[in-house]
């Protein structure tokens, strides 16, 4: 019995590293090579856009296509923004052959260490129209409203439920496909933001840890200088 039991931990005792070493396999994370793609824009679904866009895999599968660069946030975490394929046949097409057509969709957090893909979660970003711009584990975008009339300033921080940041702005252009705002601006040392309105106004924030303040407009201009 005492052999048996003496055996036996040795085979536990024996697992245990590989079982460790299993659980600690790197994952291959990889993007394929850039393909150019075409997709319609505008409110009216009008206007034909071309993207370069390339598959990421997660050792050696498919799991989303992408466009843009990626943007590192740590050695283990990067997001990136992902272009999808969505049936365009109509009820009346039925029996057809799907019609698949790209959209631009959100953006994707990547874990090195897990492999796992998520959806990162940015209030009021519209794919169509907001343009994000990273800094660390921030980022700022024109946030549109639902009503698809309002545009805000936006700060959020990866992790965070809630907008560090979410400053009405005015109204969205009525051009076709005009976006909001131009992309946000960082600058360092302090962290800063500004954003610029389509009629030209400028908006400059400092980024203190899960709080912004607002920067006035002289102390901007001396920070440009």
């Amino acid at each position: 019995m005492r052999f048996l039991l003496r055996i036996s931990t040795l085979l536990l005792v024996g697992g245990w590293p590989a079982l460790l070493s299993a659980a600690s396999k790197p994952h291959a994370i990889a993007f394929g090579k850039w393909t150019t793609i075409e997709l319609m824009t505008g409110t009216g679904e009008d206007q034909l856009l071309r993207l370069k866009s390339r598959p990421l895999y997660v050792d050696g599968k498919l799991r989303e296509f992408t466009f843009g660069g990626a943007h590192e946030i740590t050695e283990r975490l990067f997001v990136v923004q992902r272009v999808i394929r969505v049936n365009d046949s109509l009820p009346s097409d039925a029996g057809a052959t799907p019609q698949w057509v790209w959209q631009r969709g959100g953006w994707l957090m990547v874990d090195r260490g897990s492999g796992h893909i998520s959806q990162t979660s940015l209030p009021q970003f519209d794919p169509e129209l907001s343009v994000a711009s990273w800094y660390r584990d921030y980022v700022a975008y024109c946030g549109v409203s639902a009503d698809g009339k309002k545009t805000y300033a936006t700060v959020i921080q990866i992790g965070r439920r809630k907008a560090i940041l979410q400053k009405a702005l005015g109204e969205v252009p009525g051009d076709s496909g005009s976006v909001p705002c131009t992309t946000p601006t960082w600058q360092r040392h302090p962290a800063r933001v500004t954003f610029v309105s389509q009629d030209q106004q400028k908006f400059t924030y400092v980024v203190r840890g899960h709080a912004v303040e607002v920067v006035a407009q002289d102390e901007d201009d001396d920070a440009s200088e």
